[in-house]
């Protein structure tokens, strides 16, 4: 038979593995890396990266002195597009500028020298062109990036944080086109929205997925 002092012995040890593993736990969400603060906001904006063209987006080409060769056209789901002169030409991953050159060198077969311009007047962003909010908060989306977008901007898009967000244990998630690999980083969403401290803003990138938890208390 069991004795007490032997019980309150195995409870004080379950209590204390308990509460090792709960340290453990918080040490490693603290592993990430943390990115650089974006706590100024500049006088003048710049540009972000040139946009990549995505399915369904569409276009407004014009051929100078050759406007029956333009118009608008929309990207098909396949990725390709179809002008006067030019069938199926690929479109989705270019930038505007690659595929103005693109046509530009189809169109050299019937005219001398064309000069073309492609501007995108329809944005139907793909993934890659995106940020994306998922766990808790107010309303998870897909929002399309825009030049010197922050963490910030992606948390008023969504409505702010869930009843039960974990904002501190949050991440950022973002493929790095380097070595093709993804990397996590820290966010601290509760010290930025509810403590209002400036320099847990971060700048975010096209494709990043900021991702929430929920708090287990």
């Amino acid at each position: 038979m069991t004795s007490f002092p032997s019980l309150r012995i195995a409870r004080a040890a379950l209590v204390s593995g308990i509460a090792a593993t709960a340290l453990t736990a918080c040490m490693g969400a603290g592993n990430a890396p943390q990115l650089p603060s974006a706590n100024f906001v500049a006088n003048q904006e710049g540009p972000g990266e040139e946009y990549i063209i995505g399915p369904l987006d569409e276009l407004q080409i014009f051929v100078w002195r050759n406007p029956e060769l333009g118009g608008k056209v929309q990207v098909r789901p396949d990725g390709r597009i179809t002008t006067p002169l030019i069938t199926d030409m690929p479109a989705v991953g270019k930038t505007p500028t690659m595929l103005q050159q693109d046509i530009k060198l189809q169109l050299s077969q019937y005219i001398t020298d064309p000069i073309v311009s492609v501007i995108v007047t329809s944005f139907n962003s793909t993934f890659s062109q995106q940020v994306r909010i998922v766990g808790a908060t107010e309303k998870p989306a897909s929002i399309p990036f825009r030049a010197n977008m922050t963490v910030l901007d992606a948390m008023i898009a969504v409505g702010g944080l869930g009843e039960y967000a974990a904002g501190n244990k949050a991440r950022l998630v973002r493929f790095d086109k380097g070595s093709g690999k993804q990397q996590e980083f820290a966010l601290r969403l509760n010290d930025l929205i509810k403590r209002g401290d400036i320099k847990a803003n971060v700048r975010l990138q096209p494709g990043d997925v900021i991702i929430i938890p929920e708090s287990m208390f």
